[in-house]
């Protein structure tokens, strides 16, 4: 068996070689798109139940068995969630209800997963019930029956000092849990870290699929707050396009997972402008959005330029910050190999990166159910260097927030060194990294005739 804090399996090369500093590989085509439809909460829970059914009966299986766990339990109680039950819900099962107590059984010889549940309500029938409170058992005992009846050579738990993704079993559930063990079961107790890590990370087919329009709706968000619509230069600060945004992702009837940022990068001002900051002509914008819809969140940061009168596009000095943050992009995708950890692609990156004169600065994190989501770290804004997160080992079928920066001069700014930030959402497929609804290679334009 694998070990359960760090050993995660290991995947095909995320290749792709560095594209030309004019034209960088999957460029995004529309950089104001058309928001798309948004599904009602009926159609939602539809496909909700649809995708959760396909990732128990494909995912949890295959994670199981790679790991070789017999046996995996998972406890919640009503408000305090194992991040990893919430996500097992079924669409009209809001919270764990009580206490909730789930079992995944392995029979061995080729038979399918058990998927119980100890606990008084049901789970929308993904879960068969295994316990009846009326015949007079207490649920730990019958859970404890459960576990001797099965007789699993281990039992993996979600304890971990690592990972919060890992670490959902209460002090106090799990001491309850392992004092109803017979202490033959308590000595097989072991962690499920490569399993709730696992659960968190994978993407089906079903779940992409509908990825491209979830990233085009914050896409389409953001397109629109760099626009004459939300800015009008010597009036808008950056608080009201921030609290726009907020707004705006309320009134299509889906969430952000974090306050938006919104800040001015300014000619001559050492710091970066922000909250009651109001917005000029010449000024260069950055955004950092992020929503949630259909379970699966965004993370995006876009860079915009202010027109001044006369202009017709942004200074030379500015577009190359951003095509050198591509660049960074490019050394960055093209640095995932198969088997490496977190902190070696980061170092490879950042060599590849530093080798064409560029000052980058990377920390890319997963992407799923969460924002910042469950697997490996690829660095982080405030460490370049190797850490416990990066350590962890690249999975196929995971989605992943390109975030980092290229560290760039603007002549026409009397050479004042800017941090162009830029984050993207991308998808890997085992062979090959794309960006799920294109990345940004040109400026939002704001104040143009076009907008």
């Amino acid at each position: 068996m694998r070990n359960l804090i760090y050993g995660l399996s290991a995947l095909a090369l995320l290749s792709g070689g560095t594209a030309a500093a004019d034209e960088p590989a999957q460029g995004e085509v529309n950089l104001s798109p058309a928001t798309p439809e948004i599904l009602s909460l009926r159609e939602r829970a539809k496909l909700h139940d649809e995708w959760l059914g396909e990732r128990l009966d494909t995912v949890v299986p295959e994670l199981m068995r790679e790991n070789g766990i017999d046996m995996w339990v998972l406890v919640a109680r009503e408000y305090l969630e194992d991040p990893v039950v919430d996500t097992m819900l079924n669409a009209t099962s809001l919270h764990a209800r009580r206490r909730t107590i789930l079992v995944f059984n392995d029979p061995g010889e080729g038979q399918d997963i058990e998927r119980l549940t100890v606990s008084r309500y049901g789970l929308g029938g993904f879960f068969e019930p295994a316990w009846v409170p009326e015949d007079g058992d207490d649920q730990w005992e019958r859970f404890a029956e459960i576990v001797a009846e099965r007789d699993p050579k281990n039992i993996a738990i979600n304890v971990s000092s690592v990972s919060a993704f890992a670490d959902g079993l209460t002090s106090s559930q799990y001491t309850d849990l392992y004092n109803a063990l017979d202490p033959v079961y308590q000595a097989r107790l072991v962690s499920g870290f490569d399993l709730a890590i696992g659960w968190l990370e994978t993407r089906i087919p079903a779940e992409m699929e509908y990825y491209d329009d979830i990233v085009r709706t914050a896409h389409s968000i953001i397109g629109e707050a760099f626009s004459n619509k939300v800015i009008t230069p010597g009036i808008t600060t950056t608080d009201d396009v921030v609290w726009w945004t907020r707004q705006k992702t309320a009134d299509l009837g889906i969430d952000s997972w974090f306050h938006n940022s919104v800040h001015i990068f300014r000619e001559g001002e050492d710091e970066e402008l922000m909250g009651d900051a109001i917005i000029q002509e010449g000024d260069l914008l950055w955004i950092d959005l992020g929503i949630v819809y259909m379970g699966l969140s965004t993370d995006t940061q876009h860079l915009a330029y202010v027109l001044k009168e006369g202009e017709t596009d942004a200074p030379e000095g500015l577009k190359a910050g951003l095509r050198a943050s591509n660049d960074v992009q490019d050394a960055l995708t093209s640095s995932f190999v198969t088997g490496l950890s977190g902190n070696e692609i980061l170092k490879n990156a950042r060599e590849k990166a530093i080798a064409q004169g560029l000052e980058p600065s990377i920390y890319t994190h997963p992407l799923g159910n969460h924002g910042h989501g469950a697997g490996p770290s690829i660095g982080f804004w405030d460490n370049q260097g190797p850490t416990e997160k990066g350590e962890y080992r690249l999975r196929p079928n995971t989605a992943w927030s390109i975030e980092l920066y290229a560290k760039t001069a603007v002549p026409e700014w009397g050479g004042q060194e800017i941090t162009f930030r830029t984050e993207e959402d991308a998808f890997f497929d085992g062979e090959t990294v794309r960006y799920i609804d294109g990345r940004q290679t040109r400026l939002h334009l704001i104040g143009s005739a076009t907008d």
